[in-house]
């Protein structure tokens, strides 16, 4: 759709003098008689706070959400796919009335003027649309609007925001002179499609209370009770041109200080005018547990806001660290789903790395009511793509970011394959078809002898991310070549033969079954290809089976009988995950998928330093970006919990019957229910709730399980099968 579609005449208007960092208030005035409904199409670039009177109509959010938003910065030789920005609308009915009113925009910073991606300069357009029983009028901005200077006095979207309101006047309401003020001056309209979406945006999700944890002679240091994204409202009691300083960390020391390591960087200031004032940052969010307020403030709570993505699972047993891992998960990605995509972290980079995101969806869509969020996120990765080449960039929106060409790109066939099996909707298949297809052209062309051994040149071509140290373990080693062994060749290639796998099925549901030869040829010699390179015949391994390599082979099926056996001694005899992100989830996938579930068990909750307990004992309420805590540079990365989806499709044993989606057919199957005296949860389908419940009495296995009425259940145990009804099921078996 076109600007005129959303914005009828309206002009894209801005100060005369703007650079990349500067904040204005807009102001424009209107006039209504009588009115049944008034609506605001509106955008501020980057984010935008909207006034009307002097109430803020979007107050908390992040607005309006992330985009490929124009075609001024391509990457380096590609041409990306497509362009687009979302047009945020609001019924702003309530918020006038009869005779006189103003509008005042505050805006600047956020996505569009990024400094690692700066699409152009602040500016801002609204159109306002009033009905009546007789007419409808429209009120838009030009040339006439009035453009002030925002508090705003410093700013960094990933670190820190600066408040100046010395001389400062509050400017939002319609009393407010404008006289003085300068005129907006037109600005360059944009290059894109103007859109609507109905992706979940960030809101203010509670209030948290906060404790002292320390006073010193210039400071107070305050904890809100977990690592979370957000920031704190403060009670402003400092004097004229007294500053208020905000830092904040995601640890801190044994002596109560805050840690440096995980500061980030991240600060707000605030230069008081003398009066008692409520201060709160508005274009940006922070990642933090602790933080330390320098001056004369006083913290009310601390505002907690990401996407409004509900969690509607459950999960709960006599295990601790699985109850944990459940929890911590969700929490975790929760504080990485902000502006409409998901993140690495909510603060040092805030990306939406394809690698990340691809590896988690199973599990968000598992665990969340996502769909709107990844179908917004999808058409990101579909714009992103490279139309000359077929490239899959490793961010979406993208950023110059590192990532490789398997576990990365693969995200534009796994998140739409993801989709269709949780909702059972084809169309999005369909639709993204064609990039999958140019994403094998693309595995194709930087292939050697049949393995993918390169990417776009320049750029990183990583296999798996972030593995132990397992070379050096008394060394403190950095380098991500040196944490792991795995040929990065082997990893792209695997997910180059699943990507295939997944688009022969995708071929059949969508009638393109002349496809499917072609896509069972390149299975068969990537398969070759990987064997040839990385099995070793005199121990049926493949690369000395360390960090799951052997995982990645036996997934696609190559190797030999003894391959998955020595997966499995491997690990009883380790005890722990010597695994990266993609290797922790298949090596777990793959022992409750061969019924080696008290192994799965054993990994999931291993007590020693390489494992989510360890994370747990140590406080964490939040998934690091290492198993070594001490070697991440951030302390909420949500990438390790993929294995969160087999909690529901192994432990509680809901899965959905092979060549079925949107659980209409299912096979309650649990495994590992000697290990526990009682478990339950339940997640929420598209069909409605699925729940599972049993305990354990040392001699029998009492189950309820409740079942949608559109669906059909069967369930298994051992050498028994029951079928289920619609409706709550309620029944007894020998342990």
């Amino acid at each position: 759709m076109t600007q005129e579609y959303f914005f009828n005449n309206a002009k894209w208007v801005g100060a005369k003098k703007r650079t990349a960092k500067t904040f204005s208030v807009l102001r424009g005035n209107f006039s209504l008689d009588t009115f049944n409904k008034v609506t605001l199409n509106i955008l501020g670039l980057g984010f935008f706070k909207c006034y009307i009177n002097g109430k803020c109509i979007n107050s908390d959010t992040f607005l309006p959400l992330s985009s490929d938003f124009e075609a001024e910065c391509d990457p380096v030789d590609e041409v990306i796919s497509g362009h687009r920005i979302y047009v945020p609308q609001f019924d702003v009915t309530p918020y006038v009335k009869n005779g006189k009113n103003t509008i005042a925009i505050h805006y600047g910073g956020g996505w569009y003027t990024f400094e690692n991606r700066t699409f152009g300069l602040p500016k801002a357009i609204y159109c306002i649309t009033a009905e009546s029983d007789n007419d409808t009028v429209t009120f838009v901005s030009d040339e006439s609007c009035k453009i002030g200077e925002s508090y705003v006095s410093e700013y960094n979207f990933t670190f820190c925001e600066h408040h100046n309101f010395v001389d400062y006047e509050d400017c939002f309401g319609e009393d407010y002179d404008d006289s003085l003020w300068d005129n907006a001056v037109l600005t360059e309209s944009l290059d894109t499609e103007y859109c609507t979406t109905d992706c979940p945006t960030d809101k203010l999700i509670e209030e948290r209370p906060v404790k002292v944890i320390k006073t010193t002679e210039n400071s107070v240091i305050y904890d809100c009770g977990e690592n979370t994204t957000g920031y704190p409202l403060l009670e402003i009691n400092a004097k004229k041109g007294e500053k208020v300083i905000v830092n904040f960390s995601e640890e801190i020391l044994p002596d109560g200080n805050l840690d440096p390591e995980h500061t980030q960087g991240q600060q707000f200031t605030f230069i008081s005018n003398g009066e008692s004032a409520l201060a709160q940052p508005e274009f940006t969010w922070y990642g933090f547990r602790y933080f330390e307020v320098v001056g004369n403030a006083t913290p009310k709570c601390v505002k907690v806001i990401y996407a409004d993505v509900p969690v509607t699972s459950t999960f709960d047993c006599d295990n601790e660290t699985l109850n944990w891992i459940f929890k911590t998960f969700t929490h975790t990605m929760r504080c990485n789903m902000h502006t409409g995509h998901p993140s690495d972290c909510p603060h040092l980079e805030r990306r939406g790395y394809t690698g990340d995101g691809q590896l988690t969806c199973h599990a968000v869509l598992t665990a969340f009511d996502a769909k709107k969020f990844y179908e917004k996120w999808m058409q990101d990765i579909g714009d992103c793509q490279d139309v000359l080449s077929g490239h899959i960039q490793y961010t979406a929106p993208y950023l110059h970011s590192g990532g490789g060409p398997g576990g990365w790109g693969s995200a534009i066939v796994e998140v739409p394959y993801q989709l269709y099996k949780h909702y059972g909707d084809k169309d999005i298949l369909a639709k993204y078809y064609h990039n999958m297809r140019r994403y094998i052209d693309y595995l194709e062309d930087h292939s050697d002898y049949g393995l993918v051994t390169s990417d776009k040149a320049g750029n990183w071509c990583l296999g798996d991310w972030c593995g132990p140290n397992i070379l050096y373990p008394d060394r403190d080693i950095t380098s991500h070549n040196q944490q792991v062994v795995l040929p990065a060749a082997m990893v792209n290639t695997y997910f180059m033969v699943k990507s295939l796998k997944q688009m022969c099925e995708i071929a059949r549901l969508i009638g393109k079954d002349e496809d499917i030869p072609e896509y069972e040829e390149k299975i068969a010699c990537r398969k070759g290809a990987i064997t040839a390179a990385y099995f070793n015949a005199f121990d049926d391994n493949f690369i000395m089976n360390v960090q799951g390599a052997n995982s990645f082979a036996v997934d696609l099926g190559l190797g030999n009988e003894n391959t998955y056996k020595n997966m499995v001694s491997y690990y009883k005899k380790l005890g722990y995950y010597d695994t990266g992100i993609f290797a922790t989830d298949i090596v777990t996938r793959l022992l409750f998928q061969r019924g080696d579930s008290d192994l799965a068990i054993d990994l999931l909750t291993h007590d020693g330093d390489q494992g989510f307990e360890h994370w747990r004992k140590n406080g964490a309420t939040t998934f690091h970006e290492y198993w070594d805590s001490n070697r991440s540079r951030s302390h909420s990365h949500p990438m390790f919990g993929a294995p969160v989806a087999y909690l529901f499709e192994y432990l509680l044993g809901i899965k959905q019957e092979e060549g079925t989606a949107g659980y209409k057919s299912l096979v309650i199957e649990p495994q590992g229910v000697s290990r526990f005296g009682r478990m339950t949860g339940s997640i929420e389908t598209v069909q409605g709730t699925v729940a599972v419940c049993y305990t354990n009495d040392g001699e029998s296995l009492h189950f309820k399980i409740t079942i949608p009425e559109n669906t059909k259940a069967i369930f298994k145990y051992k050498n028994k099968e029951l079928a289920l009804t619609r409706g709550e099921n309620s029944f007894k078996t020998e342990l």
